[in-house]
This record gives C-alpha cells, structure tokens and sequence, in this order.
C-alpha cells in the first residue's frame, strides 16, 4: 500500500512540476505592453466604470478618489457606484461626492431587486448598471480597491491597439504587517501570476473582478451572465468564457506595472477562509475543462501530501515537499519581481503546511458549504 501511495504523489509530483514550468515559459514570454501611437487609429474610449458596493464606507471615498485622480481626460470617463444593500454608510459617501462631481452616479440594487429572490447580487449588479451605461467600454473594480492614475490611459491605449472585446488586468493585495497578510500575498501572487501567464498563452479564462474591461456590445452580444446568473461568484471568469468561445478569442492581458490595482487582503482568518470558499466554489460550474482539470490536479497533490503525513512516511513527505517549494519558487520567482515584491518569498518555505490546508480546507467546503459573504449567507 505504501508502495501505492510512493509511485502516486511521484507521478503527481510531476505533474505538478510540469504545470509550473509551463506557466514559468508562458509568463517569461509576456511583454510589458508598450504603447505605440502610430498604431491608435480611433479617438480616445468612452469608459464606464462599475463599482459594485456593500457595507464599504471605510473604503469607498479612496476607491473614487483614485478613479478620479486618472491622468484620462474626464470627460470620457462615467463612475457608477451600485450600492449592493448596504447596512453602513456606503450610500449616503457616495451620494456625496456626486454632489461635487458629475461624473459619479449612485444606484441602488434596492430599487430594482428583491434580495429574497436572488443568489447572484454582484452579477444583477453588474447587468443593471450596464443598462444604463454611457461608455462603449465597461472597467469593473470593488470598492475597497485603489488604481493606478494611468489605470485607464493604459487601458485605452491597449483597447485601440489590439481591438480585444475583453481585458484581464493584474492585481496585488496592500502589503501591510502580520502573518495573515503575509500569506495571502504570496498566495495571491500565485494566482495572478497563472492568471498572466495563461491568459497571456491563450490557455485558460482567469481574470479578477477588480480589474478587467470589456466592450458593452460584446457583453450585450453573448447576453451577459445568462446561465451563470445562479451562481454566487465568477461575474469575472464565467463572463471572460463566454466571450472567449463566441467572440473568436478576443481576449488580452494587459501586462504592465502601471495597470496594477491595489485592493485590500482579509484582516481575519476566518474572512480569509471565506473569500478562498467564495472563489472555489465555482469551480464545479467551469465550462473551460483546462482549468477544472488543473484544480483537480491541485487538490489531488496537495491531498496526496496529507495522505503521506496521516500514514507517517515522514521521507517521502519531506522529499516531496521539497520538490514543491523548488518548482513552486521558480514560478514565482519572476512574477514577484513584475509585482516588485521580491522579499515576498523570504518566508515562503515556511507557509507550505498552512498553504496545503487551506487548499484542502477551501476546496471541499466550497462544493459543499453554504459560506458567508459580507453579513450574507450565500449557497
């Protein structure tokens, strides 16, 4: 039986070290965009910025005051804040401000929902204010985040270059004090740097919410989050799909350090649990069969590790691990470097026990838990 389980997380452990190499190649074959001028033929894009919002008072006045900031002319560029039922002052900060600037607009997710008949409010979030959107493109972020003020040139200039219907776009948590933040960091860095290098590659549908782009008629054109609107999370990877296999691979990634939006990592274990239950748990809902097979193959290394612990073959753990942290580092080794974070890896050795739970922990509660988000429970 030992036997078994030896030539298991082997075969496993290849597998895993081949994933990482591939994204290692595809993510050191990516290219700062450049902007060229000679290339732009359109005028400037007409941009929509959505800014779903709940229960973030704390953060929602710096989120505007960013966007605001943009070194991109004002006049093509409308801010729509929905306010998703919130129970602080979110409203009434954002109602504010629009007071003094004609180019935010407030909505509130009240008046046209019952929250009783709803599981997806992010995604009706979303729709609505696309309705009533001005602009020809639409850029998604979340309140609790800030953008760079060449956010939206760098968009604009991508957008007239290569005429994607969709953008990803990189994003990095707030480097603050304490474990807990350490950790999501590097796990973080993880994700966005598979997130680059295979959308980059024109491998997988990965992008995050806080920072992608798309054309309002291409969202129009496939009919939005139809059939995926009962799932609580993936407004950002379902949508990015459903544009990829009808709209002849339209996609880029807009790679390039003056395009990273900040957002803040969870100040709680058990919010951080949560968030990583919320992003698993779309994962039995992927259409994109590349990414359901690379989860599986995740969650079936990690859990082969665990099976080597529980059954006190210490050596073949340790060997084990030791392959992990050297592939896992020589993937992140140049992504934490993009990220200028490089002394994000010092501990990185250290966090593989807690990393390994947590995947194990977050995979299967994902599938089978009811999680709460935001003072909300969500199936």
């Amino acid at each position: 039986m030992q036997t078994v389980l030896d030539w298991g997380v082997s075969i496993l452990t290849i597998l895993y070290a081949l994933l990482l190499m591939a994204y290692r190649y595809w993510f050191a074959k990516l290219k700062v965009f450049t902007p060229t001028e000679a290339l732009m033929e359109k005028g400037p894009t007409n941009f929509t910025v959505i800014i779903p919002a709940r229960n973030e008072a704390l953060n929602i006045k710096a989120c505007l005051e960013s966007i605001l900031a943009q070194a991109y002319s004002p006049s093509y560029i409308e801010i729509i804040v929905i306010d998703d039922f919130s129970q602080d002052d979110t409203a009434f900060i954002v109602k504010a401000m629009a007071a003094n600037n004609e180019n935010i607009r407030l909505l509130s997710l009240a008046d046209y929902f019952d929250p009783n008949e709803m599981n997806s409010f992010k995604k009706k979030a979303i729709e609505k204010a696309v309705s009533i959107a001005k602009g020809d493109w639409i850029v998604t972020t979340d309140a609790d985040c800030i953008v760079p003020n060449t956010w939206l040139q760098l968009y604009n200039e991508f957008i007239q270059i290569h005429q994607p219907v969709f953008v990803a776009a990189p994003v990095m948590f707030i480097k603050e004090q304490g474990i807990l933040n350490e950790f999501q960091v590097l796990d973080f860095l993880a994700l966005q740097g598979i997130t680059a290098a295979a959308v980059g590659a024109g491998k997988h549908s990965m992008s995050n919410g806080a920072n992608l782009a798309f054309e309002k008629s291409a969202f129009i054109a496939v009919g939005g989050y139809q059939g995926v609107d009962h799932i609580a999370s993936g407004d950002d990877m379902f949508l990015m799909h459903k544009m990829k296999v009808t709209l002849s691979n339209r996609i880029g990634y807009l790679f390039h350090p003056g395009a990273i939006v900040l957002t803040k990592a969870m100040t709680t274990w058990k919010d951080f649990i949560m968030q990583r239950i919320r992003w698993s748990s779309k994962a039995r809902y992927y259409d994109d069969n590349s990414i359901f097979w690379v989860l599986v193959l995740v969650y079936a290394y990690n859990a082969s590790l665990l099976f080597l612990l529980l059954s006190g073959n210490y050596k073949s753990l340790l060997i084990a691990l030791a392959f992990k942290t050297f592939f896992e580092l020589f993937f992140l080794d140049p992504v934490a470097t993009f990220f200028k974070m490089p002394t994000a890896l010092r501990f990185f050795v250290l966090y593989q026990p807690l990393h390994i739970a947590y995947t194990l922990v977050a995979g299967l509660f994902g599938q089978v838990k009811t999680y709460t988000w935001k003072g909300r429970k969500v199936k």
